[in-house]
Protein backbone atom coordinates (compact mmCIF):
# COMPACT_ATOMS: atom_id res chain seq x y z
CA UNK A 1 0.00 0.00 0.00
CA UNK A 2 1.38 3.36 -0.90
CA UNK A 3 2.22 5.37 2.46
CA UNK A 4 2.90 9.61 2.40
CA UNK A 5 3.46 11.35 5.31
CA UNK A 6 1.91 14.39 5.63
CA UNK A 7 2.83 16.89 8.54
CA UNK A 8 1.53 20.89 9.57
CA UNK A 9 3.66 22.86 11.91
CA UNK A 10 1.63 25.96 13.62
CA UNK A 11 1.63 28.16 16.52
CA UNK A 12 -1.38 28.54 18.52
CA UNK A 13 -1.66 31.20 21.61
CA UNK A 14 -2.75 28.84 24.38
CA UNK A 15 -0.41 26.32 26.61
CA UNK A 16 0.21 22.99 25.55
CA UNK A 17 -1.56 22.00 29.10
CA UNK A 18 -4.83 23.50 27.13
CA UNK A 19 -4.18 22.14 23.76
CA UNK A 20 -3.39 18.55 25.06
CA UNK A 21 -6.91 18.78 27.12
CA UNK A 22 -9.14 19.76 23.69
CA UNK A 23 -6.92 17.00 21.96
CA UNK A 24 -7.39 14.43 24.33
CA UNK A 25 -11.22 14.42 24.28
CA UNK A 26 -12.87 12.70 21.43
CA UNK A 27 -15.97 14.94 21.24
CA UNK A 28 -13.43 18.42 20.42
CA UNK A 29 -12.74 16.40 16.94
CA UNK A 30 -16.24 17.56 15.91
CA UNK A 31 -15.88 20.05 13.62
CA UNK A 32 -12.25 20.63 13.73
CA UNK A 33 -12.33 18.21 10.92
CA UNK A 34 -14.92 19.33 8.59
CA UNK A 35 -15.52 16.12 7.83
CA UNK A 36 -16.32 14.53 11.23
CA UNK A 37 -20.01 14.92 12.48
CA UNK A 38 -20.73 12.17 15.42
CA UNK A 39 -18.40 10.56 17.84
CA UNK A 40 -20.08 7.49 19.96
CA UNK A 41 -18.99 4.55 21.59
CA UNK A 42 -16.39 6.14 23.45
CA UNK A 43 -14.13 3.56 25.21
CA UNK A 44 -11.39 4.99 28.10
CA UNK A 45 -8.16 2.71 29.39
CA UNK A 46 -5.63 4.63 30.83
CA UNK A 47 -4.58 6.76 28.86
CA UNK A 48 -5.73 4.89 25.63
CA UNK A 49 -9.38 6.29 24.30
CA UNK A 50 -11.35 3.80 21.77
CA UNK A 51 -14.34 5.23 19.48
CA UNK A 52 -16.19 5.36 16.66
CA UNK A 53 -16.70 8.63 14.46
CA UNK A 54 -18.23 9.49 11.82
CA UNK A 55 -16.94 11.43 8.53
CA UNK A 56 -19.46 13.14 6.08
CA UNK A 57 -18.91 13.15 2.51
CA UNK A 58 -20.61 14.82 -0.03
CA UNK A 59 -20.18 14.50 -3.64
CA UNK A 60 -21.68 17.15 -6.24
CA UNK A 61 -22.90 18.89 -3.49
CA UNK A 62 -26.07 16.24 -3.12
CA UNK A 63 -24.98 12.91 -2.96
CA UNK A 64 -23.72 12.17 0.87
CA UNK A 65 -21.62 8.99 2.33
CA UNK A 66 -21.19 8.48 6.14
CA UNK A 67 -18.10 6.73 6.92
CA UNK A 68 -17.49 4.93 9.97
CA UNK A 69 -14.47 4.79 10.92
CA UNK A 70 -12.94 3.19 14.27
CA UNK A 71 -10.24 6.04 16.53
CA UNK A 72 -7.61 4.99 18.76
CA UNK A 73 -6.39 8.04 20.75
CA UNK A 74 -3.20 7.89 22.89
CA UNK A 75 -2.56 10.53 25.02
CA UNK A 76 0.78 10.91 26.57
CA UNK A 77 0.93 14.56 29.19
CA UNK A 78 4.65 12.97 30.47
CA UNK A 79 6.13 16.15 29.19
CA UNK A 80 3.82 18.76 30.48
CA UNK A 81 4.25 21.98 31.00
CA UNK A 82 6.34 21.90 28.11
CA UNK A 83 5.43 19.38 26.04
CA UNK A 84 3.21 16.40 25.16
CA UNK A 85 2.13 13.70 22.44
CA UNK A 86 -1.53 12.65 21.06
CA UNK A 87 -0.75 9.69 18.49
CA UNK A 88 -3.13 7.19 17.29
CA UNK A 89 -4.99 5.26 14.45
CA UNK A 90 -7.77 5.78 12.34
CA UNK A 91 -9.04 2.50 10.40
CA UNK A 92 -11.51 3.14 7.87
CA UNK A 93 -13.58 0.38 5.86
CA UNK A 94 -12.75 1.50 2.47
CA UNK A 95 -8.72 -0.08 4.02
CA UNK A 96 -8.13 3.12 4.26
CA UNK A 97 -5.52 3.61 7.37
CA UNK A 98 -4.44 6.72 8.91
CA UNK A 99 -1.72 7.09 11.82
CA UNK A 100 -1.69 10.41 13.50
CA UNK A 101 0.60 12.41 15.82
CA UNK A 102 0.23 15.91 17.48
CA UNK A 103 3.55 16.79 18.74
CA UNK A 104 3.03 19.94 21.15
CA UNK A 105 5.40 21.96 22.72
CA UNK A 106 5.62 25.47 24.58
CA UNK A 107 6.76 28.40 22.03
CA UNK A 108 6.99 31.88 22.85
CA UNK A 109 3.16 32.62 21.67
CA UNK A 110 2.05 30.13 23.97
CA UNK A 111 2.67 26.59 21.66
CA UNK A 112 3.67 25.10 18.50
CA UNK A 113 1.83 22.12 17.45
CA UNK A 114 3.53 19.32 14.79
CA UNK A 115 0.51 17.53 13.10
CA UNK A 116 1.37 14.58 11.51
CA UNK A 117 -0.12 12.14 9.38
CA UNK A 118 0.85 8.23 7.82
CA UNK A 119 -1.38 7.33 5.15
CA UNK A 120 -1.33 4.05 3.92
CA UNK A 121 -4.11 3.33 1.38
CA UNK A 122 -5.12 0.97 -1.42
CA UNK A 123 -3.28 2.35 -4.79
CA UNK A 124 -6.32 3.56 -6.14
CA UNK A 125 -7.70 6.00 -2.79
CA UNK A 126 -4.10 7.28 -2.73
CA UNK A 127 -5.00 10.58 -4.15
CA UNK A 128 -8.60 11.05 -2.68
CA UNK A 129 -7.06 10.36 0.71
CA UNK A 130 -4.36 12.44 0.85
CA UNK A 131 -5.72 15.49 -0.81
CA UNK A 132 -9.05 15.05 2.02
CA UNK A 133 -6.22 14.30 4.78
CA UNK A 134 -4.15 17.47 3.80
CA UNK A 135 -7.34 19.71 3.89
CA UNK A 136 -8.64 18.59 7.31
CA UNK A 137 -5.20 18.89 8.52
CA UNK A 138 -5.24 22.59 7.23
CA UNK A 139 -8.45 22.94 8.36
CA UNK A 140 -7.91 21.57 11.75
CA UNK A 141 -5.07 24.07 12.78
CA UNK A 142 -7.58 27.10 11.66
CA UNK A 143 -10.15 26.13 13.93
CA UNK A 144 -8.34 24.96 16.70
CA UNK A 145 -6.41 28.15 17.20
CA UNK A 146 -10.20 29.92 16.74
CA UNK A 147 -11.73 27.66 19.36
CA UNK A 148 -8.51 28.00 22.02
CA UNK A 149 -7.95 31.51 21.63
CA UNK A 150 -11.51 32.64 21.82
CA UNK A 151 -11.59 30.81 25.45
CA UNK A 152 -8.41 32.21 26.58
Amino acid sequence: MPSPELTHTFEIAASPEEVFAHLAEPSHYIGLSPLLVAVHDVRRSGGTVNYTAVERFRYLGVLRHDNIIDVTLVAVPDGLPHSAEISGEVRSPARVRMSYRFSIARHDVGSVVTDTLHLRTPPGLLRFAASQARAVQQARARVLTARLTRSA
